[in-house]
């Protein structure tokens, strides 16, 4: 016997009700020219006009499967996060001894330092976002996403960062002001450029979810509750005063680098600070493993929309679409119908390396989003 669901509004903004988190997999050709332009074998404006011709290819690839909101797949990036940060004024590029700890995998040891006070003027993801804006047509919504600015303060507080931003900042809260300063101008200059729908990747919340993490912060004698109410802060301070007619979203990551992740634990240890007090439009949520636990935090939501992430980007086995309509259902027992979505847990290529599995699987699965939603919505 199949399940009957209720009656649902058909959604003329974002989120939808098929969506994605928007990283894709990079083109072996777009691989091979930053390693051509890294050894001086091809100019920048070759290797951007080929990402041009593959985004391109790109939007009409999401437009054919029947996505409403598209993205440039991140293309350009080599990181999910710090691309944008080293754009952002008095911050810059730096290697380091030890790459972000994932399960059983070390990233590359790069991270974003301050050289001077934060601040936001000529960053060329504006740029980037305008030719996906001029390329996408009426049809779709050309999505924008950043990291959330408390991602930006864990990164400048973590490790022998610290050191270096307290050298520059006297306080958290000049340090807070000046981050949440930096992304109203960045928000108010994607708005200017066209962008109505802006997304925030934050993992910071994904790892107060995760047992460990906690305990361990509690021997450093620090209080996680505080820092989650900081982190919040330094969210809601940054979206102060956006234009109405802008949706911005909050996907809350738990790693994503090629195929492992970097945090486990259920949300409510953190549902009620994240979902009751950040001033978003919607959360991007992971459930596509136990790891991610139940749906009770839901009960936390009250007037935003979730998209539920319940196929992994992970692997490139396709899930059970029965299996995933009945854990649509079990959601429902917690938050409407009707404030719900369906998405991958996370983005294909958080970083340029990229998950394990082919391009066709990555479009499986999307399809099956598609297949799924029009099902159920």
């Amino acid at each position: 016997m199949s399940i009957v669901f209720e009656k649902t509004d058909k959604r003329t903004k974002t989120p939808f009700r098929a969506d994605i988190v928007g990283s894709f997999l990079r083109p072996q050709n777009i691989k091979n020219a930053r390693i051509k332009f890294k050894n001086g074998e091809i100019s920048f404006e070759e290797l951007n006009q080929l990402e041009n011709k593959e985004i391109i290819k790109l939007v009409e690839k999401q437009k054919s499967v029947g996505l409403k909101a598209v993205t440039d797949g991140e293309f350009r990036r080599s990181w999910w996060h710090l691309d944008f940060m080293w754009g952002l004024d008095g911050v810059d590029r730096k290697i380091i001894d030890e790459g972000y700890k994932f399960n059983g995998l070390e990233t590359r040891p790069e991270t974003a330092v301050l050289t001077g006070k934060i601040g936001f003027s000529n960053h060329p993801m504006v740029s980037h976002y305008k030719f996906l804006k001029s390329i996408t047509g009426d049809d779709v919504i050309a999505r924008q996403s950043i990291p959330a600015p408390a991602q930006f303060l864990a990164e400048l507080q973590r490790g022998e960062n610290k050191e270096i931003t307290d050298s520059i900042y006297s306080s958290t809260k000049e340090l807070v002001s000046d981050i949440a300063n930096a992304y109203r101008k960045a928000i108010k200059a994607f708005y200017d450029a066209g962008c109505r729908s802006l997304q925030l990747d934050d993992c910071t919340w994904g790892m107060f979810c995760d047992k460990k993490y906690w305990e361990a912060r509690q021997e450093e004698g620090l209080d996680i509750n505080e820092i989650a109410k900081l982190y919040a802060k330094v969210n809601n301070e940054s979206l102060k005063g956006h234009p109405d007619d802008m949706v911005i979203t909050m996907h809350v990551c738990r790693g994503n680098y090629h195929s492992t992740w970097a945090s486990s634990g259920g949300y409510e240890a953190v549902a009620e600070i994240l979902f009751g007090t950040v001033n978003v439009d919607a959360f991007y949520l992971e459930y596509d493993t136990d790891r991610a636990g139940d749906f009770a935090p839901l009960r936390f939501v009250k007037d935003k929309i979730v998209v539920l992430g319940l196929i992994s980007s992970k692997i490139g086995q396709l899930e059970n679409k029965e299996d995933v309509i009945k854990r649509i259902k079990e959601a429902t027992e917690y938050i409407d119908l009707n404030r719900l979505c369906l998405s991958p847990q996370c983005g294909f290529a958080s970083t340029e390396e990229g998950n394990i599995l082919t391009e066709k699987q990555q479009w499986d699965k999307i399809r099956l989003v598609k297949e799924i939603s029009d099902e159920v919505w």
